[in-house]
């Protein structure tokens, strides 16, 4: 277990860097601009890219070894930070930060490339738990994984908002350029004795998305998983898109970047807790029930402007945020073939993260000039707003209100389903060896 511990530690300090600019980012471009659409664009643009070359990382992660990638991954969030950071110097329309300037969103796009980059590690991690830990104890070492994400969550938090205070932009850069470094050059220290049959499988080395949609349709119910997801994070990216921007409006900066490692913590409490007692002997189960929980604090952490409600809103759901994620990859680690995790895991994440920038995308907007004006002089404000409360931040309220009620009929539906029953069989099953045969058909 030592390697996968060293490899933890890696990615924690690689997770911290890239979220850590993400969240800077973010902070940053709400202060400077005040503009909702402009966070949201934030949230799509992330959401967008991670969609768009989860399945090519994946391939990647499947056709070359695990640890190269993660160095690679690293050293191009680098080369990207280094030169963002030059763009920013040089270019007075970045630093002027208006919305309709192009040099922003140049700015915004490219710093995002290099947070994006760090997916490749998060995609090959839960094939090296795969690799590195017994069967019977992954579900309690993707525990240790949600436990890592926490912790960089609560340092991330933090960082973010002292940074963006302090020395915006320049410093979160340099920050990055720094760590990525270190990051990088760590991970020539770490062994890890990998196959050369899991790297050579699937000559010549090509992304084979049929192949790789041959297999998910293989295991009974792993597409609808899938599909479940992609509906969640459908609802999920109002979070992305407004938490910040809503949290902002309560507080300032850097109290807000404390009340995120605050609640963090509940990241690394679940995690713990998952590394102790596991996750239960049918996982896609407790999948469910978490999410319906989470679902039903959505509807009403929001329901009055009090820090201290959403404090414990945000507690909530990144308490039970892990058992979610440990579920989901303990699931595909169990039925998906070694030398075809990558490739699953890649799908899972673009089409997972499909949804999500449609309504990043989407809410942004309709938030701030629909939602806003309907909450501080519309008829929301008129019908509800004596005990709702009235004004921009109350709009932004209201949805991620409705975004939990509908949450909690999604699940409801799911927990109800044929597709439900089918991948549980299947995880008790443990159909792997079946589903690599039919993958090696001709495409």
């Amino acid at each position: 277990m030592q390697p996968f511990h060293h490899l933890l530690a890696n990615n924690l300090v690689a997770n911290i860097t890239n979220f850590t600019v993400w969240f800077a980012l973010t902070f940053w471009t709400f202060l400077e601009t005040k503009s909702v659409f402009a966070t949201g664009m934030i949230a799509g643009i992330y959401l967008v890219l991670t969609a768009g070359l989860g399945i090519w990382f994946g391939s990647l992660v499947d056709h070359h070894r695990k640890r190269r990638m993660m160095i690679a991954s690293s050293l191009v969030s680098l080369a990207v930070y280094a030169v963002a950071l030059g763009a920013y110097a040089l270019v007075p329309d970045i630093r002027a930060a208006r919305v309709a300037s192009p040099g922003l969103w140049f700015f915004i796009l490219l710093t995002m490339l290099g947070v994006i980059a760090g997916n490749i590690r998060m995609i090959a991690l839960p094939t090296l738990v795969t690799l590195l830990v017994p069967e019977d104890r992954r579900d309690k070492a993707n525990g240790l994984v949600g436990m890592v994400s926490g912790i960089g969550f609560l340092t991330t938090s933090a960082i973010s908002g002292f940074l963006v205070a302090w020395g915006g932009m320049v410093a979160t850069l340099g920050f990055a350029i720094l760590f990525s470094a270190l990051a990088a050059v760590d991970l020539l220290f770490v062994p890890v004795d990998e196959p050369r049959a899991a790297e050579e499988h699937d000559a010549p080395r090509r992304i084979d998305l049929a192949g790789t949609f041959r297999l998910v349709l293989a295991i009974p119910g792993l597409f609808a998983l899938i599909l479940f997801a992609a509906f969640n994070n459908l609802l999920g990216g109002v979070f992305m898109a407004l938490m910040d921007a809503y949290g902002l409006s309560l507080m300032k900066v850097e109290a807000w970047g404390l009340l995120w490692a605050v609640t963090s913590s509940a990241f690394i409490l679940s995690g713990a807790l998952i590394a102790r007692t596991g996750l239960g002997v049918n996982p896609v189960r407790t999948l469910l029930f978490v999410n319906l929980v989470t679902w039903a604090v959505a509807a009403v952490f929001t329901v009055q402007s009090s820090i201290l409600l959403l404090a414990v809103g945000c507690f909530i759901w990144m308490f039970l945020g892990p058992y979610a994620e440990a579920a989901e990859q303990t699931t595909l680690q169990k039925v998906v073939p070694f030398e075809r995790q990558g490739r699953v895991f890649g799908f899972a994440q673009s089409v997972e993260q499909a949804a999500s920038p449609l309504t990043a995308f989407l809410i942004a907007p309709l938030t701030q000039f629909v939602f806003v004006p309907f909450m501080t002089d519309g008829a929301g404000a008129d019908a509800i707003g004596d005990w709702y409360g009235r004004g921009p931040e109350r709009g932004m309220a209201l949805v991620f209100t409705i975004a939990g009620l509908l949450g909690m009929l999604l699940t409801v539906a799911a927990l109800c389903s044929r597709s439900y029953r089918r991948i549980s069989a299947a995880y008790a099953a443990g159909t792997g060896d079946d589903a690599r045969d039919l993958t090696e058909q001709p495409v």
